[in-house]
């Protein structure tokens, strides 16, 4: 502890150098500074200049007195969400969600970043990569549709087969069975290839003498993945995992909200989607506010307590 104390106290000297040197930095590379200057004023501006209003959470809002003008409500929207029967209903649905993804969608990119590690045919790669990278850039609503043309019951490729096999026609979407595999499919589909990417180039920057010791150990292909890929890019997939954690409460409102039918509601109403719902179509803006609020506040809860453990048990962390 002694040490730490000596070695954080700074002379004035030297924190009047450190202030020097970083000025010189800056200078030095002001050119750096520019090109990132545009995402600072986005940051500010679209997510810490609305932090504002979370204050409408605590708020009887009235449209003609605006949100500061309004009364104060406290804690009142925020009882009213936790006791109501919506809270058990849409938390349980975003997180099973939000479970599958991780158990299902989360190792997905990492399978196919080590497997297209594997191929060495440089043009099949090439290939198996921008096929796959492209489903990234198509929005959920052309995924919807496509969705929706490829199973409707009039016309559909789906229903013609069973149409051909004697089979009476189902509207796929509407059926409550169906509704976890889609959502999973789609986002495997539309999301694996990109993914992929922070785990391919997490891979290039793997030592390659571990690879040529494992070989002179007896190794083979399977044994140098097992033991040298996946360890040398744990820190990345440690990362990725907290982030991932940090949005268990964010089950991809897009997909849910375009796939969702009445015949399936009881399963997609997620949290996010009765955000929505609850402020745009009632009008209940600090109600919204309030359980927006409440599960920013679970999903930081979610992030720090998943950093604690990863940092305890594997050393890899955020913070």
């Amino acid at each position: 502890m002694a040490g730490k104390t000596a070695g954080a106290a700074l002379s004035p000297e030297q924190k009047a150098y450190n202030r020097k040197r970083l000025w010189v930095e800056i200078r030095k590379h002001w050119l750096l500074y520019v090109f990132l200057l545009p995402c600072l004023v986005s940051l500010i501006v679209f997510a810490y200049v609305p932090m504002g209003g979370i204050v409408l959470a605590f708020k009887n809002y009235r449209f003609d007195l605006g949100i500061y003008g309004s009364e104060w409500a406290g804690f009142k929207h925020f009882k009213s969400f936790l006791t109501s029967p919506e809270f058990w209903t849409t938390t349980r649905n975003t997180v099973v969600i939000s479970i599958m993804k991780i158990i299902i969608c989360f190792p997905a990119p990492i399978i196919l970043a080590l497997l297209l590690n594997e191929v060495r045919a440089k043009k099949f790669k090439s290939v198996v990569q921008t096929v796959s990278y492209l489903p990234n850039f198509v929005s959920w609503a052309v995924v919807v549709t496509l969705l929706t043309a490829l199973f409707s019951p009039y016309g559909g490729i789906y229903n013609d087969i069973r149409k051909a096999m004697g089979l009476d026609p189902i509207f796929v979407l509407g059926e409550k069975g169906a509704f976890y595999p889609l959502v999973i499919l789609t986002d495997i589909w539309k999301n694996v290839g990109w993914s992929s990417i922070v785990y391919l180039s997490a891979i290039t920057g793997v030592d390659q003498g571990l690879y040529e010791a494992a070989a002179i150990d007896g190794a083979n292909r399977w044994q140098s993945t097992w033991h040298v890929t996946i360890p040398g890019i744990s820190t990345t997939i440690g990362i990725m995992f907290i982030m991932r954690m940090g949005g268990i409460l964010g089950a991809d409102m897009d997909q849910l909200l375009l796939l969702q039918q009445p015949a399936n509601m009881q399963l997609s109403q997620v949290l996010d989607t009765y955000i929505l719902q609850t402020g745009l179509r009632y009008g209940k803006f600090e109600y919204a506010t309030a359980i927006n609020l409440i599960r920013s506040i679970i999903s930081l809860g979610f992030v720090v307590i998943t950093n604690h453990l990863t940092t305890k048990y594997t050393e890899v962390g955020l913070f």
